[in-house]
């Protein structure tokens, strides 16, 4: 799954060679997401996660996300893409090779679940660009965020919320719109939300301020945060934050297995083996090194 993932990547023209897609191991953690899936549908999820990995590196690696002005008119096109749920239109594709994969995305949501399903994916990617500007706002003024504002905003720039929607759907799980308001579940879908990016900042934290110091890590906001905080001590927060949270979690998962309501549980799995996957996947793959 590993090659066809990067040859998706190639033939839309979101790489010119494979070498960081291997490094990042995009088909590594969407099989730890959902180990049981079938294989066009974890493909499916595979392929968000690369061109997520692509749009990541773009905007923190290669300079589009260093100021909104500059990051606007990419945002602009795949809102395009969006707003016309992936279906092609005449002329050039908007956003050139990001909004022809994306456009790519939601067809294959379209053909494989169903168009509740293909909206909520639509906003939650929504979400996502916006959050990018967020970020780009941020880093052209040199603005630290507030911790609250970081921790409600990294919900969003991490993506993993459509990439939750991706692993229900290649497990099968097409929650109702009764289910996924149910309270315990979106308090639960918060937490797991916040433990994988926590996870992501505290493993991505040494490259990153190694190669290009940015504040959108968890660790250097707590750094900045008027607390004293020397690295070490930042680092040490950073990690109890994320134990305190998967306590929490723990307590909300068992409360929602105890009502013993089957329409919740797939969606429950989903989420811890995707809290489990970004460890395991963080240990393991190249992309943090």
């Amino acid at each position: 799954m590993a090659r066809e993932s990067i040859e998706w990547a190639l033939s839309h023209g979101l790489i010119s060679n494979g070498h960081r897609l291997r490094r990042a191991d995009a088909s590594g953690l969407a099989g730890r997401a959902c180990p049981e899936g079938p294989v066009d549908r974890l493909r499916l999820l595979a392929d968000l996660i690369s061109w997520l990995f692509v749009m990541d590196d773009a905007c923190d690696e290669d300079g589009l996300g260093a100021a909104p002005t500059q990051l606007a008119p990419t945002v602009a096109a795949l809102l395009d893409v969006l707003d016309g749920h992936g279906i092609p239109t005449d002329g050039p594709a908007p956003a050139g090779p990001l909004g022809a994969a994306l456009g790519d995305l939601c067809q294959r949501v379209r053909d494989a679940g169903t168009p509740g399903f293909l909206l909520r994916f639509v906003g939650e990617v929504r979400e996502y660009l916006l959050a990018l500007l967020w970020e780009a706002a941020n880093r052209e003024h040199g603005r630290v965020p507030e911790l609250a504002e970081y921790v409600q905003m990294r919900r969003h720039t991490g993506a993993v919320h459509p990439s939750f929607t991706l692993t229900e759907l290649a497990a099968g799980v097409l929650p109702d719109a009764a289910s996924r308001t149910e309270p315990a579940l979106v308090a639960l879908d918060l937490l797991a939300a916040d433990l994988v990016c926590w996870c992501n900042d505290v493993f991505s934290y040494g490259k990153e301020n190694l190669a290009r110091p940015d504040v959108h890590n968890l660790v250097a906001v707590i750094a900045a945060g008027g607390t004293g905080s020397d690295e070490s001590s930042a680092l040490r927060a950073a990690a109890d934050r994320f134990n305190e949270s998967l306590s929490a979690y723990l307590t909300t998962e068992a409360v929602i297995l105890a009502t013993g309501d089957d329409r919740l549980r797939p969606a429950v799995t989903a989420r811890r083996n995707w809290i489990r996957a970004t460890y395991d996947w963080s240990l393991a793959a190249a992309r943090y090194a």
